[in-house]
């Protein structure tokens, strides 16, 4: 019997389609599937673990408040050190300076609870108005006021005038390694609780930062320097020290024709300062919700009347974008009004952005944080909910410094 037409037709197109699909099975070209794209940054930020940021701070806490002037304080910067080279950033040098004695500060006075639009002193430092109810705030100076027998006889010492030593290492950009951001927190606290808070949270997100951007198959175009700032709490006095002794220095080779650059040009300053406690405005009788509020977010500030406030507001804004692209849970706020934090010094020779729980001046300052340099700034004050909130915080500026300083998997 002839075959028809329709048949031939149809065993032709089946004997095409047989052929391409032998030639696909013995062409790994044509047979593999596209290669996917792998985003660097996304695969970086899924290197932070909020039980590794927890152990961090937990450990910073064994030192108790890590006043300056002390042997906890120097104890920490050891431990600081020696966890900076067992993550691999082994390059870790000292800014030495000296700094005499600390101002006194007292347990502020009890205040009535002041509505919105008052003119009280004292609560809006450095810009931002004070909003709603404010809380009484201040700094406790009193041992007494630790319950906990051990940590108050960790913190006892007092702090001593005399030499100062803050840790800090790099990681060498491989095209441009004579241009830096810095990414920082100050490791130092007060008020006789563990300073887990202000600022073992910001500390250990900046070492979580290290030690992911340290792996051997990352490599950045541009220099990362991780600094953890000492005598914060007096008065910003060892990143003032670090600007003065460091400034004049900048993109200078050393030795000549060597290709190292001892202090980097400053491309931008991230500085971290309390990652933890956002639960929102005290009430009209003072007092605080004990869960994090519902609309709790990452603060990015810069300081609007700095010399480069437009270049400052335009990294923040790279920060508060990376937030968006590749934080797993709470959102980035910008605002304008940066003040009592250690990227200060550097705001008028650099762009300069501070990340934290609040804002500093209309929030913090007016009694947001209850923990705020009291002795119930202690690890086991904090939630889970509070603890991934700082995790945010390292995803945002992680993700940030990654893309500005072209961060690549080899």
């Amino acid at each position: 019997m002839s075959e028809t037409p329709a048949a031939a037709k149809a065993r032709s197109l089946h004997r095409t389609i047989c052929a391409l699909l032998a030639i696909g099975l013995a062409s790994p070209a044509l047979a593999q599937p596209a290669a996917v794209s792998v985003d660097p940054v996304r695969v970086l930020v899924k290197r932070l673990d909020l039980e590794r940021y927890k152990a961090t701070i937990k450990a910073l806490t064994k030192f108790g408040d890590r006043r300056q002037g002390t042997a906890r304080n120097r104890a920490a910067t050891d431990w600081i050190e020696a966890q900076l080279k067992s993550y691999g950033c082994t390059n870790t040098e000292r800014l030495k300076y000296t700094f005499g004695e600390e101002p006194v500060h007292r347990v502020a006075p009890a205040k009535a609870v002041v509505a919105a639009g008052s003119e009280e002193p004292g609560l809006s430092v450095g810009g931002g108005r004070s909003r709603g109810f404010t809380r009484p705030t201040g700094v406790n100076s009193d041992p007494a006021a630790q319950p906990d027998a051990r940590l108050r006889a960790l913190n006892a010492p007092p702090a001593v005038p005399g030499m100062r030593e803050q840790v800090y290492c790099t990681k060498i950009g491989t095209a441009h390694p004579e241009e830096m951001y810095i990414v920082s927190a100050h490791m130092d606290g007060i008020g006789f609780g563990e300073a887990a808070n202000d600022d073992g949270s910001g500390t250990a997100l900046v070492m979580e930062l290290a030690r992911v951007f340290s792996s051997p198959d990352v490599q950045t175009d541009r220099s990362i320097r991780f600094i953890l700032w000492n005598n914060e709490e007096t008065g910003l006095n060892g990143a003032k020290a670090y600007v003065e002794q460091r400034a004049a220095l900048q993109g200078r080779e050393s030795p000549a024709g060597s290709g190292r650059y001892p202090e980097p040009k400053w491309l931008g300053v991230m500085q971290h300062d309390m990652m933890l406690f956002d639960h929102g405005m005290p009430g009209a009788d003072g007092s605080l919700s004990p869960v994090q509020r519902p609309e709790a977010d990452v603060n990015i500030e810069y300081q609007a009347s700095s010399k480069l406030a437009a270049r400052s507001q335009e990294l923040a804004w790279a920060l508060q974008a990376a937030n968006e692209r590749y934080a797993s849970d709470y959102p980035a706020a910008v605002g304008r009004h940066m003040t009592n934090t250690d990227s200060t010094p550097f705001m008028d020779l650099v762009p300069a952005v501070s990340l934290r729980e609040n804002e500093r001046g209309a929030q913090v300052g007016s009694g947001w944080d209850p923990q705020w340099h009291q002795p119930t700034d202690l690890y086991a004050t904090y939630s889970d909910k509070d603890f991934l909130l700082g995790l945010n915080a390292a995803q945002t500026t992680l993700a940030a410094t990654a893309r500005l300083a072209g961060a690549t998997l080899r």
